[in-house]
């Protein structure tokens, strides 16, 4: 039925923590006559393709994978991908396989990890056959999470221990843009719910960089490693781990440093214009800070968030007043309660974190301090993009 030999390979699962090896995925390939490998990957996605064949070749490979695992050092973990589809197949608590085999292999089965791929499938059994590889003692993870709405029910129903973050998506992500702040909040759920993050596709320094930006506890790619057929020694990519991550690690602290640089421009900015609102002077002898081309607008709320004054808002080299969010409350906006509970205490100048604005669709950060013995909030929206 196939063109050629069916054979596990396997590709390493790195450790954000330590650099070094964590576990594998078995993945399948087939051995033309030239002894040349090639994915089974096209075979499972084809509709044409048998079923029941695809059965045979699923678990061949998964039995070549546990038979060699017992070579594998006794810390690390095997990914074993498990079809939904099959799980349709399956009489009510019928002995499950796949459990068949890991009892026959002789693996502690908490070494194992399963793997549900695809969106489709049978979803009303799967959760209780999750329960059973659970009772069995092994851990569940999500393939492609972010893929589809789907995913989301899906990890509610199963509870999973690990979600493998869609590669489509990651590797779009990492290039910047919107999907990047999906991505992330994407990480953010998944750290919420106590799912530790696997970021597949890593193969650029980029991708490794978002990835430890998300969170993720592991990174599999092949900016490491390909699927091999014999394991790798568990240091293997400890030392290029390690410089990658320390390259990581100074680019942060440039934002760091440069974010303390912007935090000192603000406060300088933010003492000009406290001394130009309380001396109620006209807007004629505003300052305009050239050296801040990233400023928006700046405008006045009362400390319940209740905007008192017009926007001024900065457009060809001029202030221009925009009066129609005079009453408007912000009081629910991240940026403001994160004000109200830290800048009235300290008297300091607070920034918040990146966000969209709703209004003009901008990546922005608001500045903010109390003024007027408390009695205002004087705040500053900062373009993101243009720092």
């Amino acid at each position: 039925m196939f063109d050629g030999q069916p054979l596990a390979v396997f590709q390493p699962f790195i450790d954000t923590a330590t650099g070094r090896i964590a576990g594998v995925e078995a993945l399948a390939r087939l051995r033309d006559a030239d002894g040349r490998l090639h994915s089974a990957g096209p075979l499972f996605s084809d509709p044409k393709t048998p079923p029941a064949a695809l059965r045979r070749l699923d678990r061949a490979v998964r039995e070549q994978a546990l038979a060699r695992f017992h070579q594998a050092p006794p810390d690390w973990f095997l990914s074993l991908n498990i079809s939904p589809r099959w799980i349709s197949r399956l009489r009510p608590e019928q002995p499950l396989p796949s459990l068949k085999q890991l009892q026959r292999s002789g693996i502690d089965p908490t070494r194992i990890v399963f793997e549900i791929t695809e969106l489709g499938g049978a979803t009303l059994r799967l959760p209780r056959v999750v329960e059973r590889y659970r009772e069995a003692g092994a851990r569940i993870a999500i393939d492609d999470f972010g893929a589809g709405y789907s995913q989301l029910d899906r990890v509610l129903a199963l509870q999973p221990d690990i979600l493998k973050l869609d590669m489509r998506l990651f590797q779009q992500a990492a290039r910047g843009g919107p999907s990047s702040e999906v991505v992330k909040a994407l990480a953010q759920m998944a750290e919420k719910t106590g799912c530790w993050i696997i970021a597949e596709g890593v193969e650029t320094e980029a991708e490794l960089d978002f990835a430890l930006e998300c969170g993720a506890r592991y990174v599999q790619g092949y900016l490491f490693a390909r699927p091999e057929q014999e394991f790798f020694d568990s240091a293997a990519f400890v030392q290029r781990f390690a410089q990658l991550r320390d390259h990581y690690v100074q680019q942060k602290l440039a934002e760091r440093a440069r974010l303390m640089n912007l935090r000192q421009q603000l406060g300088e900015l933010m003492n000009s214009f406290k001394h130009w609102v309380e001396a109620g002077s006209p807007v004629s002898q505003l300052p305009l800070p050239h050296a801040a081309p990233w400023l928006l607008r700046i405008y006045q709320c009362d400390r319940h968030g209740t905007q008192l004054s017009a926007n001024l808002e900065r457009r060809d080299d001029s202030w221009h007043s925009d009066s129609r969010y005079i009453g408007h409350n912000w009081s629910w906006r991240p940026y403001f309660y994160q004000l109200l509970a830290e800048g009235w205490d300290e008297r300091r100048l607070i920034l918040s974190n990146t966000y969209r604005d709703a209004t003009t669709n901008q990546y922005c950060l608001t500045a903010g301090q109390f003024i007027d013995n408390g009695k205002r909030l004087l705040l500053m929206d900062i373009d993101a993009a243009g720092l």
